[in-house]
């Protein structure tokens, strides 16, 4: 391998190190937004979160896990009744019908638990390969990277990856992020997208990552947003 080649992929290593680094040190054990009480719960609530906003899941779930925390209960709860505890949150109806669905399959099929199985949770009704992702790393903390649109567009901004899928990103990502690093990476790219990294306005000037960020258009955003204040990443 010719001499400089070599010297700009240690710099680019380096480089996403150094990005991963600076998130873990202003937030060194990030969790999920959502709320859940037990594994079974955490499944329905990402389940209910897409396209959706977790604030938004939070309002809706505290009743429901009440009234059914379990593939058992929830199953016996029925599509109608749960469409009720539900009806806040965008595209319920659909939803009503794979957690109702997905429920009867754990029941089943499962033994009333969440197989821990990537391949057998992507079988659940709703349940895609970012919802197994984000369900395996909260809880079982497998170092695996969920890609949403917060990762698909912070992962391309800050030149981690120039991909044009989820899929393809989840990939890039596995292979360019350190391994020290997997475990929270999903959790610090949502952050940063949510809170600076804004799909619209994102604000640059208060990023924590900007001089390391490949983005050319950030120049652009940096004088029109605030310079970094306490606060979410």
């Amino acid at each position: 391998m010719p001499a400089k080649r070599k010297n700009l992929e240690i710099n680019e290593a380096q480089r996403v190190n150094t990005i991963f680094a600076r998130f873990a040190a202003a937030e060194p054990e990030p969790k999920t937004e959502l709320n859940s009480t037990n594994p079974f719960t955490m499944l329905v609530a990402i389940v209910l979160s897409a396209q959706a906003t977790d604030v938004g899941v939070n309002k809706a779930t505290p009743a429901l896990f009440k009234a059914a925390d379990t593939p058992r209960k929830m199953a016996a709860l029925g599509e109608a009744k749960l469409k009720d505890y539900i009806k806040t949150i965008g595209l319920f109806n659909a939803k009503a019908k794979n957690v109702i669905a997905l429920s009867r399959m754990l029941v089943e099929h499962y033994k009333g638990e969440v197989p821990r199985d990537f391949e057998a949770l992507i079988t659940l009704p709703g349940v895609g390969r970012k919802t197994a992702n984000v369900w395996l790393n909260n809880i079982h903390q497998e170092p695996v990277i969920a890609v949403d649109t917060h990762v698909f567009r912070v992962a391309n901004r800050l030149g981690l990856c120039h991909t044009k899928t989820p899929e393809q990103t989840e990939d890039c990502l596995m292979q360019v992020v350190p391994e020290k690093w997997r475990i929270h990476a999903h959790h610090w790219l949502i952050l940063h997208g949510r809170y600076t990294c804004k799909a619209r306005k994102p604000e640059c000037g208060r990023c924590i990552v900007r001089d390391l960020c490949l983005w050319p258009e950030k120049e652009k955003f940096t004088d029109m947003s605030p310079r970094r204040r306490p606060g979410p990443m």
